[in-house]
């Protein structure tokens, strides 16, 4: 089967050990909103595109009426005086085999450019309508969760217990076999929709980690609209909850 395609946009940079963060599409889309959110604070460029078979089978519409097939991107910018790389993007694998193809050529271009740490993004499903500003984390060694709980990451006895499907767990897991340090950092969140509140949480966790300050107007923009949509919702579900409890005329008939 053909494999995925690297397409290089830069040559012959020269980066001094930079962290790779990763935020592609997943729950919530809490690392994605992260991820891109820094993208465009920071001014990163982007330097090599990604294009697989294990995308699904569709091109995206641009504003212009123009098509463009879907593909993920690395960008490289600056948190102060220190390199980082971005990989954001349209989608994760749609194939099992291609979540693991994909991994490994990520982590090849990890260490073509001596990425030491990985921090995949991510969110945490609680299943309820309700905000938790929690940042939960899982590492690949037990000595970066001590220095990761200082930014204010919670550490889970087995959380979450039905492991972590797709990049942000398999990057962490595959990193430790070629010596580079990773960690997950998720968002509480619904899972429903997308959830900018608990992108603006995780956003907290990276900018303390780099020691930076970015701008979150977008953000808190978008999560006030999310907010009135969850408040919709809320306000359905105890709606269908009365009228399930509420017994009906015919069952009064029988109460004596």
């Amino acid at each position: 089967m053909q494999q995925s395609t690297l397409v290089r946009l830069k040559e012959n940079l020269e980066l001094k050990k930079p962290t790779l963060v990763v935020g592609l599409p997943g729950v919530g889309l809490v690392g994605k909103l992260v991820a891109e959110h820094l993208v465009d604070e920071l001014g990163a460029e982007k330097i090599m595109e990604v294009y697989s078979p294990h995308f699904p089978p569709q091109v995206l519409v641009n504003k212009d009426c123009t098509v463009r097939p879907v593909s993920n991107a690395i960008f490289l910018g600056k948190a102060k005086e220190n390199d980082v790389l971005f990989l954001v993007g349209d989608h994760q694998s749609t194939t099992s085999q291609g979540h693991y193809e994909l991994c490994s050529l990520y982590l090849d271009i990890a260490e073509e450019f001596g990425v030491p740490r990985i921090y995949t993004l991510g969110g945490y499903p609680t299943g309820k309508l309700t905000y938790e500003e929690t940042v939960l984390g899982v590492a690949n060694d037990t000595r970066l969760i001590e220095e990761i709980k200082t930014y204010g990451v919670e550490f889970r006895e087995s959380e979450p217990s039905g492991g972590i499907v797709g990049a942000s767990g398999l990057l962490v897991a595959f990193s430790k076999m070629r010596g580079i340090d990773a960690a997950c950092l998720m968002g509480m969140t619904p899972g429903y929709l997308m959830d900018p509140k608990s992108a603006q949480s995780l956003l907290k966790v990276i900018c303390k980690m780099f020691g930076i300050d970015v701008n979150t107007e977008s953000l808190e923009k978008k999560a006030e609209e999310m907010e009135n949509i969850l408040e919709k919702l809320k306000e359905k579900e105890e709606q269908q909850a009365i009228q399930e409890v509420k017994p009906s005329e015919e069952d009064l008939r029988y109460i004596g």
